[in-house]
């Protein structure tokens, strides 16, 4: 029996496999960076062992430290998660070789499913469907659109598209050093690339008497940079014969291995049915909780209960319902998905019933890795939670999880939701048809559009402005008592400006908080209530400095105070290209003096485990350069100065 876990992870794994340790009656023991010192997971967990530095490479990356810290905290057992180490066989060895019980498949099934490229061929031959392997160097104008992957690893790292032939150097040096930093493997090789495939998977579970489960299909398909950001259970585009063939695929694909415990059988699908192996992921899957959703199956616990050595019932339980999950990110879509850092001053996700657990009949499930006051850094991916709907219908899971998605209140970070909230809504979505083009197809202009409009956006404004003179007056120090927005011209209203995005608004109002073309019912510090037109809506808005996020049936609004007077000498050299977000200069494609045309790269950043290329906003010339390779940035840094043509 095992009576102490430790998890080789962070965040939100970490919190998921500890939330059923406490269920099972298991000892917790957490592992945190320097940077993750004042995470939940640290906080929930009944031992914590600090590892020295920040970067993954110093820290979860470190099998021996990972052994140590379980051996330290008393642990007999260590679970893996999901990235970091969950799929490294040598990692999996260690644990074994220190008489600690590895939570996970057999080190050689690992091995052998570590590598893409001896894994298609093992599956070919165990008669499961794949996609043949193109070596890059042979590459052909026929055999285009290519896709370059990483053999090692997964998670959208190490990937990427190829539709001619002169751009696929630079393609396989990217994909190849970026897999490299990632899983510290830099062989690449290239397959077929479906432009309108479905991501099919099929959940397995295998116990060690020879009893290897099918548990339900999940469909995968929307994702950005290949990483999936919508899954649910079961696929809108599997029927039941194609569902019998993927079950017998998945179950061959995990026999030929002598498969232990969870893992998932990935498949490229076509809108005919027909499917192709893409990859066998031997650890717990980001999207499970869909699974538990539709099968009422604790897999986290039954894991545990493989690991010691317990025997699988003959057959896995039927589906019931239908089960979304959405993938919050602290991104911004519209900027070339650029992850965003510093601290959550608010998460709150409206209608939750359970958290890291099975709910009832149905349902809102959340599985979250920050709180309040979290800091979301620059050294890890930036999911900040996974929110699942599960309902009896599709449709109606849909529109719940849209809803409490909608309603959510998220201060101090730009994130996808809207992305998420306006797909969820989306008539092709709902229609089921979710082909790993949706996003291109749709356009991400118009599918991460705020889903508060003009008017939301004003009516947020003008409560924002409402909300400050409340408070400017609950915190007077002398003559407090004055109507808010007193002032001795009564004709003249106060003017209160503020930037949503690139737009600036600007706010009137009159003593009192008396508004032209609305009643105010009601204004507080943290809630104001407005009646325009014979509707009233509640506005709760939150002040933080630099910020105020205001939220209602409108929608989220972030909102930036513009203030009165500014510092000339804060004004940027026109061409100044700054730093998006913190991140190390990876490569520097230019130098001072070169004619760049728009679009040309310049450099690439390291963010969150993910490469970003910085491009000459318009033609013209280098002139400045004060970056060089391996240097640390931070938001708003100047990394190139590009003088217009006309101008040089």
């Amino acid at each position: 029996m095992i009576d102490n876990v430790l998890v080789a992870n962070r965040g939100e794994i970490a919190r998921r496999v500890f939330r059923t340790c406490s269920a099972l009656g298991i000892a917790r023991t957490a592992v945190f960076s320097d940077a993750d010192a004042a995470s939940p997971h640290v906080a929930e967990a009944d031992a914590a062992v600090r590892l020295p530095g920040n970067t993954p490479s110093e820290t979860y990356l470190r099998a021996d430290l990972l052994v140590e810290a379980a051996r330290s905290a008393g642990a007999d057992a260590v679970h893996p998660g999901y990235g970091f180490l969950s799929e490294n066989a040598g990692f999996a060895r260690a644990v074994i070789d220190a008489g600690l019980t590895w939570i996970g498949p057999p080190p050689s099934a690992i091995e052998t499913m570590g590598s893409k490229v001896e894994s298609k061929r093992l599956m070919d031959v165990a008669g499961v469907p794949v996609l043949s392997e193109l070596d890059p160097s042979a590459v052909t104008e026929d055999d285009l659109p290519v896709l370059v992957k990483a053999s090692a690893g997964g998670g959208g790292r190490g990937m990427r598209v190829v539709r001619t032939l002169g751009e696929l150097a630079e393609a396989v040096a990217s994909a190849s050093a970026e897999a490299a930093s990632a899983f510290g493997d830099p062989t690449v090789f290239c397959e077929r690339y479906l432009e309108t495939g479905r991501h099919i998977e099929v959940q397995v579970l295998a116990d060690t008497h020879g009893t290897v489960w099918a548990l339900g299909e999940r469909e995968c398909s929307i994702q950005r940079r290949h990483q999936k950001v919508v899954e649910e259970a079961p696929s809108p585009l599997v029927d039941d014969a194609m569902r019998a063939e993927l079950f017998d695929a998945a179950r061959k694909a995990a026999k030929a291995i002598d498969y232990v415990g969870a893992g998932t059988v990935e498949f490229l699908a076509t809108e005919d049915g027909r499917f192709y192996f893409l990859e066998m992921n031997t650890r717990l899957q980001v999207e499970h909780p869909v699974t538990e959703c539709v099968t009422g199956l604790d897999l986290v616990a039954l894991q545990i209960r493989i690991a010691e050595g317990e025997r699988l019932p003959a057959e896995p339980p039927a589906l019931r319902g239908h089960a979304i999950e959405v993938r919050l990110y602290a991104e911004d879509p519209a900027a070339g998905w650029q992850p965003q850092s510093g601290t959550l001053h608010r998460f709150e996700i409206p209608g939750v019933d359970t958290e890291f657990a099975l709910g009832g009949e149905a349902g809102l499930r959340l599985d979250a890795g920050v709180v309040d006051g979290s800091v979301v850094g620059v050294h890890y991916d930036p999911m900040l939670a996974k929110v699942i709907a599960w309902a009896p219908t599709r449709a109606e899971a849909a529109r719940r999880l849209a809803r409490a998605l909608s309603g959510a209140r998220i201060h101090g970070l730009r994130t996808n939701r809207d992305l998420l909230v306006n797909v969820l809504r989306h008539k092709e979505f709902l229609a089921g048809k979710t082909d790993t083009a949706f996003l291109d197809r749709h356009g991400l202009d118009v599918l991460s559009r705020p889903v508060a409009d003009a008017a939301g956006v004003r009516w947020s404004a003008t409560a924002a402005a409402l909300a400050e003179a409340a408070a400017n007056r609950a915190s007077a120090r002398t003559l407090g008592r004055l109507p808010a927005g007193w002032r001795n011209v009564a004709s003249a209203p106060l003017r209160k400006r503020y930037l949503a995005g690139d737009t600036e608004v600007e706010v009137a109002y009159r003593p009192g908080l008396r508004l032209d073309d609305a009643e105010v019912v009601e204004a507080t510090t943290d809630r104001v209530v407005l009646d325009a037109d014979g509707v009233r809506r509640v506005f709760r808005v939150g002040r933080y400095p630099g910020l105020v996020c205001v939220d209602s049936a409108l929608g989220a609004v972030d909102l930036v105070p513009v203030p009165r007077f500014t510092d000339p000498d804060a004004a940027l050299a026109a061409g100044s290209l700054v730093a998006p977000m913190p991140g190390t200069v990876l490569r520097i494609a230019a130098a001072v003096g070169d004619t760049v045309a728009a679009g040309d790269p310049l450099m690439w950043l390291e963010a969150m485990k993910m490469e970003h290329r910085i491009t000459a906003p318009a033609d013209g010339e280098v002139t400045d350069l004060p970056v060089s390779v391996g240097q640390q940035v931070e938001p708003g840094t100047v990394l190139a100065v590009v003088t217009p043509k006309e101008q040089a």
